[in-house]
């Protein structure tokens, strides 16, 4: 009995320094990570080989889209040895071929249809409440515009590069409304009127 008692008050401290650990008490001091600017999202991920002297070379190429649901957005295709290489690589090329969308309403100023290769993409604007009608990429890459109710359908090809550098091209046709044309010039002020009046006399 004086050994079984003696055993126990030697594991109780022991007991209670595990549960005093320092693994917890690391976990609630560290600082929380600052949130990114950038939203990153894989959209596809294929293995690729290459025919070399000694046999099949197999690689990886990632396509990934980033945006930052602001009206910026880019699309990057990279390869590399194994899948985070791969994505880590096309997420920096999309990083550095960023392209700014004009968004109107929460929704695109105007229709577009641009053909890239063998993949036609068509989007169009849509009333408030709608939201993204789309399928697929498109869906994935309007997902990190900041546009919230858009219409769009998909032609042609297949092949998800083909269909991501389509929508990019057709995100980057738009033009703002205030640069159209048509576009009603804006109403002078009395007192522009008046000063324009006065540089013509």
């Amino acid at each position: 009995m004086a050994e079984q008692t003696a055993a126990t008050t030697n594991t109780r401290p022991a007991q209670q320094q595990r549960g005093n650990g320092s693994r917890r008490d690391n976990r609630r001091d560290q600082t929380p990570q600052e949130p990114k600017e950038f939203e990153e999202l894989v959209i596809n991920i294929d293995r690729v080989s290459r025919v070399v002297k000694g046999g099949r070379r197999f690689r990886f190429k990632a396509l990934v889209v980033v945006g930052n649901r602001k009206g910026k957005v880019g699309v990057g295709v990279a390869k590399g040895q194994d899948v985070q290489t791969a994505v880590a690589k096309a997420t920096d090329v999309a990083k550095k071929h960023l392209i700014s969308i004009p968004i109107l309403n929460e929704t695109i100023p105007h229709d577009a249809e641009i053909r890239f290769s063998g993949a036609q993409v068509l989007i169009k604007p849509a009333a408030p409440g709608t939201g993204i009608i789309a399928g697929g990429v498109v869906r994935q890459i309007i997902g990190v515009t900041g546009i919230r109710n858009m219409l769009s359908k998909s032609l042609g090809s297949t092949n998800k590069v083909n269909i991501a550098y389509a929508t990019i091209e057709a995100l980057k046709s738009l033009v703002p409304k205030d640069q159209w044309l048509n576009a009603k010039p804006a109403k002078k002020t009395a007192k522009k009127a008046a000063d324009d009046a006065e540089e013509t006399k």
